[in-house]
C-alpha cells in the first residue's frame, strides 16, 4: 500500500511505497511527468526536498532545459515490437533476436535515458568508444557495424513518427576502407577431395548412421552443384524440384523454386545435382511437400573436414556448408561462365561476385575482345602532302 501526501496546492505529490525505504515526489510539468527520489525517511525532510526540486525544475522549465520529448528507449520498445510483426516470414527469427539482444545488451544501457535531439555523432561516436574500452575484448568491426545498423533503425521509426528531424551522421571517423575478404572455398582438386571423403565414409558407415552418411553424401554434390545458401538448402520441398531435359545444353538438369532470404527465385543446377537428388529420393518415402534435405548433419560434415584438414583456408578462414556455395561460384567462373548468368542463378549481384569473387574473374575475360587492335586508315590526301614535303626538304 502506497501512503501519498500533496503539497505546493496539489502541484507536488510525495509518496512512499510499500516496503520502501525512503520518501519519493512527483509532478506533472511541461507536458510530462516527473520524479525523484528524496533520499528522505522523514516526512517532513520529505517535504522541504520535494519543494526545492519543484522551484529548481520549474526554473528550468522556464530556461527551456527540459526537453519534452521522447527517450531513445521509448522509440526502441516500438521498434522492436513494431519488426518483429511487419518481417514475419520475411526475416529469420534469429536475425530479429539480433536487433533485440543488441538493444538489450548494449544500446538501450548506453542511450536509453538520452532523449531523441541528444543522440548525435558525438555520442554516437562516444558509445563507439565506450564498447571499444569496457568490453573484456574489444569487438569486431563487423559487430559494431551491425550495432550501428539497429542503432539507424531505431532512429528511422522516430522520423517515421515526427519525433526526429534527420538522422544524425553515423559514419565511421578515422576508418580506413574495409578489407574485402574472398569466401573460404574448395578448389577443384580440394572439392574432389571432399566428395570422395564422403562417400568413402558412407561406404563404411553402418547401423543407424548410415542414412545420415548416405544423405550428407548426397547434400554436398546437390549443393555444389546448385550454389544454393545453407536457408534456401533447407528451405527446400520435393515440390520445388524439377527435373527437365535443357535444350540449351542438350542435359538432364534440376529447376529449382527457390525459397531463402530473397524471396522466390530460380535456380538452374549442373547436370551433376541429378543423380545425387534422385539417390535422395529412392532412400526415401516422402510427400510433395517434405523436405529435401530435413537434416543439416554439419557434425559429420565438419569431422570429415577437419580428418582431411579441409576445414581451414589459406588465409585462416573456416569453411562451413555455405562454402559449397562459394566453391559453385567459384568453379562456374574459373570454367568460363558469364558473371551475369551466375550472379542471376544464384540470386546475387555482380557487385558481389566481384567483391568476393575477384581473384576468379580473369577466366571470364575475353583477351580477343580487349587486346583488339584497329588499324588506323589514313586521310585521304595526306600521301601526297608527306611526298611533296620530302621533296622539299632534299
Amino acid at each position: 500500500m502506497t501512503e501519498k501526501h500533496t503539497i505546493m496546492g496539489g502541484k507536488v505529490y510525495v509518496y512512499r511505497r510499500e516496503n520502501s525505504k525512503y520518501w519519493q515526489c512527483s509532478t506533472f510539468l511541461a507536458g510530462k511527468n516527473h520524479r525523484s527520489s528524496t533520499k528522505e525517511e522523514s516526512l517532513s525532510c520529505a517535504k522541504d526536498y520535494a519543494e526545492d526540486w519543484f522551484f529548481n525544475l520549474r526554473d528550468k522549465s522556464r530556461q527551456g532545459l527540459i526537453k519534452n520529448e521522447k527517450t531513445f528507449k521509448q522509440v526502441a520498445d516500438r521498434f522492436a515490437h513494431e519488426y518483429e510483426a511487419s518481417t514475419k516470414g520475411e526475416r529469420s527469427p534469429k536475425w530479429v533476436e539480433g536487433h533485440k539482444a543488441r538493444l538489450r545488451l548494449h544500446l538501450v544501457p548506453f542511450f536509453g535515458k538520452k532523449g531523441l535531439s541528444e543522440i548525435t555523432a558525438g555520442l554516437i561516436q562516444e558509445y563507439r568508444i565506450h564498447r571499444m574500452e569496457t568490453a573484456t575484448k574489444p569487438p569486431a568491426r563487423s559487430t559494431l557495424h551491425d550495432e550501428v545498423v539497429t542503432l539507424r533503425q531505431v532512429l528511422k521509426v522516430a522520423i517515421r513518427y515526427g519525433w526526429l528531424d534527420h538522422l544524425p551522421d553515423m559514419s565511421q571517423p578515422y576508418g580506413a576502407q574495409g578489407k574485402v575478404v574472398h569466401r573460404p572455398w574448395f578448389s577443384k582438386a580440394q572439392y574432389e577431395k571432399l566428395y570422395k571423403a564422403t562417400r568413402q565414409n558412407a561406404a563404411v558407415t553402418g547401423g543407424r548412421h548410415k542414412k545420415s552418411a548416405e544423405d550428407l553424401h548426397d547434400m554436398v554434390l546437390f549443393t555444389a552443384n546448385t550454389g544454393l545458401r545453407s536457408d534456401e538448402l533447407f528451405n527446400l520441398e520435393h515440390r520445388d524440384i524439377e527435373i527437365v531435359e535443357d535444350g540449351d545444353t542438350d542435359e538432364t538438369i534440376l529447376v529449382i523454386e527457390v525459397r531463402g532470404k530473397r524471396g522466390v527465385g530460380y535456380c538452374k543446377s549442373t547436370k551433376g545435382a541429378v543423380r545425387p537428388y534422385e539417390r535422395v529420393c529412392a532412400r526415401n518415402d516422402y510427400e510433395e511437400t517434405d523436405k529435401v534435405f530435413p537434416h543439416n548433419h554439419l557434425r559429420m560434415f565438419n569431422r570429415i573436414l577437419e580428418e582431411q584438414d579441409l576445414k581451414v583456408d589459406r588465409d585462416g578462414q573456416k569453411r562451413t556448408l555455405y562454402s559449397l556455395r562459394h566453391t559453385y561460384i567459384c568453379l562456374r567462373l574459373m570454367e568460363g561462365a558469364d558473371i551475369y548468368q551466375i550472379a542471376k542463378n544464384c540470386r546475387t549481384s555482380v557487385e558481389m561476385i566481384e567483391r568476393h569473387y575477384a581473384a576468379h574473374i580473369k577466366n571470364t575475360l575475353d583477351a580477343s575482345a580487349i587486346n583488339v587492335r584497329k588499324v588506323k586508315k589514313k586521310p585521304k590526301g595526306l600521301s601526297g602532302k608527306k611526298d611533296a614535303t620530302a621533296e622539299y626538304l632534299k
